[in-house]
């Protein structure tokens, strides 16, 4: 919805009334006029074009179309770098502003437009408005594709006519008001998502609370399973009422239908019949499951299983208070204009994470930090990425098969002078179509609150809607498909989630989007069901172990599902119980080491495919060519016809810290270019051959700026890159004294920054032949002991004059220069200098902001492992350019000592001045607090200034925090001029450096 309807009531209120009455004759006279529809469809694009405009942008809207002097309308305007034209624009000071394209009748998918007309705004700048137009129907996008309005021009109330000239008439789109409609639509729907979120989780909480109160556990019940149960009964229960309120504003239930229950409530109760309110919202329920004829009207049973008898929540006891505040609170919101599926879907998304926080609360005694759902990579997918995947995988299927059946969309046109036979083939054809449409499974493998699966409902629905469309031009009359809804329900969704109330929260979702009045709900249970999509097993998985074939028999019987879609979850195998992931290792080809989940999701999604079947996914880009994954690449390149990959800008989910790209596979042995894909802009980046990434012994996947540093020498290939000392026993070999020549002088990560080297004065004492003795003798207790006990490295590995060393455990590279010859532990990667380049030059490069975003795109792992550092590209350079970048280089490394020297002092001065104060992490850069924040953190330490020392320490800390902000903005200004130098060595374009220096 690119619009929010009380958005828009609010501004065509802003209209005057006189001009839209006389736009509103000037249009109904011409569009709707029954002869002129017949002879605009019956007109070609060219034949139309400009009356089109002429008769809708210039006498209806008010535009004036070149030659008129003060033109603000052309048709025909030429891309600004290449020679196609667009077939109309609007203009603003001269500026294009608005592209227009327009088909004739006989392009009923205006869809399909899209890439062409989007090809046209990108030449120009300052356009944010796309319309296209069949001269029937026509469409306003904002900024991109991901939503539009669409309005038919035959068909058209006044109501709905007063939004198309507040959006596209002259003045408005001059005064840019549908643009700030849509932004003020965007921030409305954000506030609303949240209050009604957080007015929602309190009403969860709270009836929870109530409802524990008063039903405690029986005589020789688990409280805790009790307490289970009833949260989750008490999901059910709010399942029911969000129905309820989303039905009662959509014309499903009278309106006000709780405000009336509870007012009822109200007047028994002054008149001495008190009833619980609770007994009289389940008999609600109970019309609700079986239907109920009023005085005044009938109570339609929707039925669907939502409603039906429920053992636990027809026998629990809830407080009035509890049912009147929040039901009454919740029913203000308009369900129907300012809460839309995708506001309810980010609310079920976060209902999902609570019910996991409050389940293991219940189950251990404390809420974990961060829902394991957030942990594991679980978030409300985007509604354009949604329907970017369905379009790429049912879209193209659907294509495939109009294709198959010959059905070619211009052919669909009324004809009095056509051959009866002509018309039964096509309409064969159609008939045909919706059979083998009907007949489509999709699947979601792990479905969450259910939004792949609305946009697979929304996608097949418009399909049947272009069928009825095309029927009815190639008969001259109306024919509608009914029923079709529950049919895709029935017959084409399937899900499958191992959260139980992730099962209902998806059934709820698809029954707001489908339910009609007067219409029961589909029973969802058999197609979408709770259990592990992975573990077959009982004895793994327990009563959560799914059987496929059992499960869904209908399916298998036809050789599996026609598209397999999602966003699986991303679990890491540190995470995973220690039977699963036996079984996961023992069952998919893909695993290996560090594998994550996800890849399993991967494997076993395409193996649900049927022959020529779909997938696609939202997945972390870390499979690309982290070695973990090499199986799974390899499998994707030979096996299956991996052809699409879909680019996303970063950050798609908020809490996120993994960077996500689309997957998209064929069930198919047909070999085609893998495609690389701006998914926002739906703009082709580049096309990569299999053959080109099978020559790739680890078959990473690269593409655009790696294709370019393939030639480039990598650091492995130019340095020896080393992780530090494994001591096997830190207890025996580290001290913070000197007692022996075989002492030395030892550093770790935490001592390392950018640039800076913090030795603290440890020691270990390096034995090597003792160490290695010790790693072969020491007892083994588990797996993990017993590989790689010990690694003491090579003295010579430390011993040198000057070496770079960085810390492993980072997300970014942090890495600095020394020429003390430390001894290096594990959590410490030394790269040993190469007498053909200089070590400072290198330094830089590994420092720099570019190679900060080649390394995020290969892992998002805090531990930085030697085979990937080993594999990032150091551009050649003459003497002279490593030079001068080893300068700048030079120059970092005395400013962060400086500003090392001056925070140590202080740090130095605040020992000796208080005893017993720690220099906690905020204080280590005390230069980035104000005064009073400094205060307040000693204060933290139950060290309290007098109003005197805060005189002397005020004056003191501005004095060195002035000195270090001085350094800070040195490095920050040497440091812009290090990553410039960088930009050129590599070739970066500017929009290149733009898309790195944003992340």
């Amino acid at each position: 919805m690119i619009f929010q309807k009380n958005i828009l009531k609010k501004y065509a209120a802003t209209l005057p009334e006189e001009a839209v009455d006389a736009a509103w004759t000037q249009y109904r006279t011409y569009f709707l006029n029954a002869d002129i529809q017949q002879n605009i469809r019956q007109s070609n694009e060219e034949q139309f074009q400009e009356g089109f405009l002429r008769e809708l942008f210039v006498k209806v809207l008010g535009y004036a179309l070149n030659p008129s002097p003060n033109y603000n309308l052309i048709t025909e305007q030429k891309n600004e770098t290449d020679s196609k034209k667009a077939d109309g624009a609007i203009l603003k000071e001269g500026k294009v502003i608005g592209v227009i394209e327009l088909k004739d009748h006989k392009t009923s998918d205006l869809a399909k437009v899209e890439p062409q007309v989007f090809n046209y705004k990108s030449q120009h700048p300052e356009a944010r408005l796309v319309i296209i137009s069949n001269f029937e129907k026509l469409r306003l996008y904002i900024d991109n594709a991901v939503e539009h309005r669409e309005w038919n021009l035959f068909r058209m109330t006044k109501e709905e006519f007063v939004e198309l000239y507040l959006c596209l008439a002259w003045e408005q789109v001059e005064r840019g008001v549908a643009i700030e409609i849509k932004q003020e639509s965007v921030s409305n729907e954000d506030q609303i998502t949240k209050a009604l979120y957080k007015d929602y989780s309190q009403f969860k909480r709270a009836l929870f609370e109530d409802i524990v109160k008063n039903n405690p556990a029986g005589e020789g019940v688990d409280v805790k399973e009790w307490q289970l149960l009833l949260f989750k009964k008490t999901q059910k229960l709010l399942d029911r009422l969000l129905f309820i309120f989303f039905a009662e504003d959509s014309g499903l239930l009278p309106p006000n239908s709780m405000v009336k229950i509870i007012e009822q409530w109200e007047k028994l109760k002054e008149l001495d019949e008190y009833k619980p309110l609770y007994s009289r919202v389940k008999k609600y329920f109970g019309y609700l499951d079986t239907g109920h004829k009023f005085k005044n009207y009938e109570l339609f049973a929707y039925n669907g299983g939502l409603f039906k008898p429920d053992e636990v929540l027809d026998r629990i006891e809830i407080s009035d208070e509890v049912l009147v505040r929040h039901t009454r609170k919740l029913s203000e919101y308009d369900f129907e204009s300012e809460v839309d599926v995708n506001i309810l879907g980010h609310i079920f998304e976060n209902s999902l994470s609570e019910i996991e926080a409050v389940s293991q609360q219940i189950s251990n005694g404390e809420a974990p930090q961060t829902s394991k759902r957030k942990q594991d990579g679980v978030f409300y997918t985007p509604q354009y990425i949604t329907k970017y995947i369905v379009e790429n995988t049912v879209g193209r299927l659907c294509t495939e098969k109009k294709q198959e059946l010959d059905i070619v969309e211009e052919e669909y046109f009324s004809d009095k002078n056509r051959k009866t036979e002509t018309k039964k083939r096509l309409m064969e054809r159609l008939q045909a179509y919706r059979e083998w449409l009907l007949g489509l499974t999709i699947l979601d493998p792990a479905c969450g609150s259910g939004a792949f699966l609305n946009a697979a409902l929304q996608f097949l629905m418009a399909e049947h809607s272009l069928i009825d469309e095309m029927e009815a031009k190639l008969t001259g009359a109306s024919i509608v498909f009914q029923g079709v809804e529950n049919s895709i329900l029935e017959n084409n969704l399937y899900g499958v989630d191992i959260n139980e109330e992730s099962v209902e929260i998806a059934q709820l979702a698809l029954w707001l989007r489908t339910a009609k009045p007067h219409r029961k709900l589909n029973t969802l249970s058999g197609n979408i069901k709770c259990g592990n999509s992975l573990i077959s097993d009982p004895a793994v998985a327990g009563e959560k172990a799914f059987d496929w074939e059992k499960e869904f028999p209908q399916v298998f019987e036809k050789g599996g599902f026609d598209v397999v879609i999602g966003n699986p979850p991303y679990i890491r195998p540190h995470n995973l119980a220690d039977k699963d992931k036996v079984y996961y290792w023992n069952r998919f080809s893909v695993a290996q080491q560090k594998t994550d989940i996800y890849a399993f999701f991967v494997e076993f999604g395409c193996s649900l495919l049927k022959p020529n079947g779909k997938l696609g996914y939202i997945i972390p880009k870390t499979w690309w060519s982290i070695y973990s994954f090499k199986k799974l690449r390899e499998l994707l390149l030979n096996q299956y016809n991996m052809h699409q990959i879909g680019l996303l800008p970063q950050k798609v989910f908020e809490d996120a810290t993994v960077e996500t790209a689309l997957l998209f596979v064929d069930n198919t042995k047909e070999q085609t270019d893998i495609s690389f894909v701006d998914v926002e802009k739906k703009e082709l980046i580049k096309s990569i051959s299999k053959e080109h990434l099978l020559s790739d012994a680890s078959y990473n996947i690269t593409y655009e700026e790696e294709q370019v540093l393939n030639d480039v020498p990598k650091l492995g290939d130019l340095c020896e890159v080393i992780v530090g000392i494994v001591t096997g026993d830190d207890e025996k070999y580290c001290r913070f004294e000197k007692l022996t020549d075989l002492d030395k002088p030892a550093i770790r990560g935490a001592n390392i920054s950018r640039y800076g080297l913090n030795y603290t004065g440890e020691y270990v004492w390096y034995n090597r032949e003792q160490m290695i003795w010790d790693g072969n003798h020491k007892p083994k207790s588990s797996l993990k002991q017993a590989v790689g006990q010990s690694s003491p490295k090579q003295a010579s590995d430390f011993e040198i004059p000057e070496k770079i060393v960085l810390q492993r455990i980072a997300k970014r590279i942090n890495a600095c220069l020394d020429t003390n010859q430390y001894y290096a532990h594990s959590s410490v990667v030394i790269i040993k200098p190469n007498p053909l380049y200089e070590t400072r030059y290198i330094l830089a490069i590994l420092n720099s902001g570019f190679i900060d975003k080649w390394l995020r795109s290969k892992s998002s792992n805090i531990s930085l492992n030697a085979g990937t550092l080993k594999q990032i590209p150091i551009p050649s350079a003459s003497q002279d350019e490593q030079r001068a970048i080893s300068a700048l280089a030079d120059t970092m490394l005395t400013l962060n000592a400086q500003l090392q020297e001056k925070r140590g002092r202080f740090h130095r001065r605040l020992t000796e001045n208080f005893e017993g104060v720690k220099i906690t992490t905020a204080l280590q850069t005390f230069d980035q607090l104000d005064f009073k924040a400094f205060a307040a953190e000693l204060k933290k330490q139950k060290i309290k200034l007098t109003l005197a020392q805060q005189d002397d320490w005020e004056n003191y800390f501005g004095q060195y925090k002035q000195a270090c902000n001085d350094l800070s903005s040195q490095i920050t200004a040497t440091d812009k001029e290090i990553d410039a130098k960088v930009y050129q060595l590599y070739g970066l374009t500017e929009e290149e450096i733009k898309t790195v220096e944003a992340s």
